[in-house]
């Protein structure tokens, strides 16, 4: 690696000030810092050293992320190949190529476009390319459906990175996520190319009426079946369910994959394991509630808390959406109480509201706005409980 950083020695005055390629710094800083420890140095005063910055925590993100990339381009070819020729055997090689076919291209537009916007601001504001977008540009390709326009995806990071983040100053002043943000865009301005039961499943050129109907779209139709019975009939049971062989967004429909993320962001520190309990529990409780007071069997009320956790986005939010350092509490306290309220919701908008099926994205990005608030309820009332400490 010697050579390398020779390299970025011998350039780095190009890039400095006063140099020919001085606007070009943000880039050159990203590129080096991302291969090498950073040259800045503190000079004086009292500091808490770690061994991990910030690209290095995005990036442990990025790792956590793998195991849904990769599932999620194994299963876009599994459904494309299951679409065109039912009952036929499907090669793993084969299901690889088609799914990494349609879902690359939608990643590497995702990056492409939304590290041009990067650039552009960190040129503008004389500062270092914010390493939050590593995350970003990786998470909001996966919450798409494979059959996105790419005009779309391209709209849609542009949204997310320049109103759902740049406005407020940058990576860690932004207020929602701005992954969720994107595509809560593109849900209201794009519904036909992000909704319905036509566009989770990528189909032939020429052929026609191949369902991809997510469990919460058969959940919510009323025939007269028992809704437990209805979603196991479509998709092959709990389990098939959980493994995430079923048609959706690229990246939400393993449940399995999502949790092993999750045991890498608790085990790494990463991720908050309060607020994934928390939602857990929020969820729970909603569900239980809702079943005991059902009358209906066939209604989505009826459908217990376990399907509930691998239908739709509740396991991908849950693990990397809800937790975000940014948009999330802070507190300790703060973050079973956030974590409760996005559970709470998100059932209650699945279950609720026919309109909006997938509840999730609205709950999380709800709990980001109040986020702030219930760390201010928290702090204060511990100081307050201190402060009554201090004059006993």
């Amino acid at each position: 690696m010697r050579f390398i950083q020779d390299a970025f020695d011998k350039a780095r005055p190009l890039f400095e000030k006063g140099g020919k390629l001085e606007l070009l710094y943000p880039l050159f800083e990203a590129k080096e810092t991302f291969l090498f420890v950073s040259r800045e140095r503190t000079a004086s005063g009292c500091h808490v050293r770690d061994s991990i910055d910030s690209k290095r925590y995005m990036a442990s993100v990025i790792v956590a992320l793998m195991p849904c990339l990769l599932f999620g381009i194994y299963n876009a070819g599994y459904q494309y190949l299951t679409g065109i020729a039912p009952g036929q055997p499907t090669d793993i090689h084969r299901c690889l190529w088609e799914g990494a076919l349609r879902v690359m291209p939608i990643v590497i537009c995702s990056y492409a476009v939304g590290g041009i916007w990067e650039l552009v601001f960190s040129v503008v504001r004389k500062h270092e390319i914010n390493e939050g977008f590593l995350v970003t540009g990786l998470l909001f390709p996966l919450v798409l459906p494979p059959t996105i326009p790419l005009w779309q995806v391209a709209v849609g990071i542009s949204f997310g990175v320049v109103i759902g983040k740049e406005v407020f100053g940058g990576t860690g002043m932004n207020i929602f996520n701005p992954a969720l943000t994107a595509r809560a865009f593109l849900f209201f301005a794009y519904p036909a190319q992000i909704s319905g039961d036509q566009v989770w499943r990528v189909v032939k050129d020429g052929v026609d009426g191949v369902s991809g109907a997510t469990p919460l779209l058969v959940a919510a139709a009323q025939d007269g079946v028992q809704v437990v019975d209805r979603v196991s009939g479509a998709f092959g049971g709990w389990s098939n369910l959980f493994l995430g062989l079923i048609p959706g967004s690229i990246g939400e429909t393993s449940t399995l994959c999502c949790l092993l993320g999750a045991v890498y962001l608790v085990a790494t520190g990463i991720g908050s394991w309060r607020t994934m309990l928390g939602v857990l529990i929020g969820a729970f409780i909603t569900c239980f509630l809702l079943n005991q007071a059902c009358k209906d069997n066939t209604a989505i009320n009826a459908l217990p808390f376990c399907y509930h956790l691998v239908s739709g986005g509740f396991a991908f939010g849950l693990v990397f959406m809800a937790t975000d350092p940014v948009s999330a509490a802070q507190s300790n306290t703060g973050k079973w109480i956030y974590g409760f309220l996005i559970g709470f919701l998100a059932i209650v908008i699945r279950t609720l509201n026919p309109a909006f099926p997938e509840g999730m994205m609205l709950a999380i990005l709800f709990m980001n706005a109040f986020a702030p608030l219930i760390d201010y309820f928290v702090i204060s009332r511990h100081m307050a409980w201190r402060m009554k400490r201090v004059e006993a």
